[in-house]
């Protein structure tokens, strides 16, 4: 095979990588609207494929509805809820989890087809099959977490939801690998030794930063304090370890989950405005430092995000934004960070036979 039919190749992968790219960041912001209109529970079984198809008339409807009554959500949130009511919370979740299985056909199915007709390469199989069984594996850990709401509880588990939102995140990172690893590179060297190791921090500290959303989200510690730069007049609020053992504040109370949330964001904003300094430094007109000021500007309009999310006590429209820039920073985190190693090489074996 020769040079150009790989390059013609890679193009049309990175176009269906990039298309994927795009349905899991819609989903993802689906499933926030799911999370903030309280409707992830309002479809209490698992169909994978009969779930495909919504109630069609006036009978289904009822039977979806009086399984909605047997949760413990309905009876101490939601009683007496119209038909109409549990319709509009319904048809959230139900997209949701359409969406989901239509990203997994997005996936699955071109990927057959590149690997049926040849066009990728030995390389990208195993990263590519390894993707697919992450996808494979969201499709359980959703259900998982909306289990979890359904006999004791009247929400999902923050540990479940911090789970599957981070999961999502890290099949998407994942994605934006490869999909950079086949695209073109800039020749230019690395500004310091530790560009790369510095560009991989950051990348893996905005997944962390992710999982803690994550969990702001499950106990709404958004709602813990709505002032800002300071938590309710003090810079370390009282009530952050009230909780035993201690450890379990950083998960389970509200207002230390925010504060963590809080911390971590500012530790990023450091460590990417550190990295833009150094880059710039040493190599202001590399591609790599032209990238590393981009990064630094998404971490800033990321974090002045959450400050108004904050203040507005937690908009919709606001925290869904919230959500999608993450990704967004996410994305170019994991790019730059990619942009380090170069190109994947072309295989010998296919240039050689060409």
């Amino acid at each position: 095979m020769s040079e150009k039919a790989i390059s013609n190749n890679r193009r049309l992968l990175r176009w269906w990588l990039f298309i994927v790219l795009l349905a899991i960041t819609a989903l993802v912001i689906v499933g926030g609207a799911t999370r903030m209109t309280d409707s992830g529970l309002s479809i209490t079984q698992w169909k994978p494929i009969h779930g495909v198809i919504p109630p069609l008339n006036e009978a289904e409807w009822q039977e979806e509805l009086e399984l909605y009554k047997a949760i413990p959500e309905y009876e101490q949130v939601n009683k007496g809820m119209s038909l109409d009511e549990f319709k509009f919370i319904f048809w959230w979740e139900w997209a949701h989890r359409l969406l989901a299985r239509s990203v997994g056909i997005l996936f699955a199915a071109p990927l057959a087809f590149f690997w049926l007709t040849g066009r990728i390469e030995d390389r990208l199989k195993l990263p590519l099959l390894g993707i697919l069984a992450l996808g494979g594996l969201q499709g359980f850990v959703g259900w998982w977490m909306v289990a979890s709401g359904l006999v004791d509880r009247i929400d999902v588990s923050q540990y479940r939801l911090a789970t599957h939102l981070t999961l999502a995140c890290f099949i998407f990172a994942a994605i934006v690998w490869v999909w950079r690893g086949i695209g073109r590179h800039s020749s230019d060297n690395a500004p310091t030794p530790s560009s790369s190791a510095f560009a991989g921090t950051v990348a893996c500290l905005v997944l962390v930063q992710i999982y803690l959303g994550g969990l702001v989200a499950g106990l709404k510690a958004g709602l813990a304090s709505n002032t800002w730069p300071l938590m309710d007049g003090q810079v370390i609020p009282s009530g952050l370890f009230i909780m035993k053992p201690w450890f379990i504040n950083l998960f389970e109370n509200a207002l230390t989950v925010q504060f963590d949330h809080r911390m971590v964001a500012y530790l990023l904003w450091v460590l990417a405005g550190w990295h833009m300094i150094a880059s710039l430094r040493a190599a202001p007109n590399t591609t790599h430092a032209r990238r590393s000021v981009v990064l630094f500007a998404l971490v800033t309009v990321q974090a002045i995000i959450g400050i108004a999310t904050l203040l507005l006590v937690v908009p919709m429209h606001l925290a869904l934004t919230h959500q999608a820039v993450a990704l967004l920073v996410l994305g170019f985190a994991v790019a730059h960070w990619r942009g380090f190693y170069g190109s994947y090489r072309f295989p010998k074996r296919g240039l050689d036979a060409a």
